[in-house]
């Protein structure tokens, strides 16, 4: 079974930082292309990053040279850290992967930035 578990939402302040944690389970994790998308309320899920298995990565135009997603093989984790902060990017962010045919996702966890 396949479980995607994110951890590390909070409130915080504009220009503050956050490192979100995605642990995955039942998967061969270093395989996979593993993306952090983010929904905000009243809007469409986007994707916000992605890093390969290759560690190749890829961000969105609105969170480039703020947000570095990493990914650590050994835990089966993908994190994203956040920096400089702006009420935009208020959301619940998910974690996410394609795999055996199928689109997986956790429950996400919520980010929300004001002051």
């Amino acid at each position: 079974q396949v479980r995607l578990v994110e951890s590390g939402g909070a409130l915080v302040q504009p220009g503050g930082s956050l490192r979100l944690s995605c642990t995955a389970s039942g998967i061969n994790f270093r395989l996979y292309t593993m993306n952090w998308y983010r929904q905000a309320t009243g809007k469409q899920r986007e994707l916000v990053a992605n890093i390969t298995s290759g560690g190749s990565t890829n961000y969105a135009d609105s969170v480039k040279g703020r947000f570095t997603i990493s990914r650590n093989n050994v835990y089966n984790t993908v994190s994203l850290q956040m920096n400089s902060l702006v009420p935009e990017d208020t959301a619940a962010y998910y974690c996410n992967v394609g795999a055996r045919g199928s689109l997986f996702w956790g429950r996400g966890t919520q980010v929300t930035v004001s002051s």
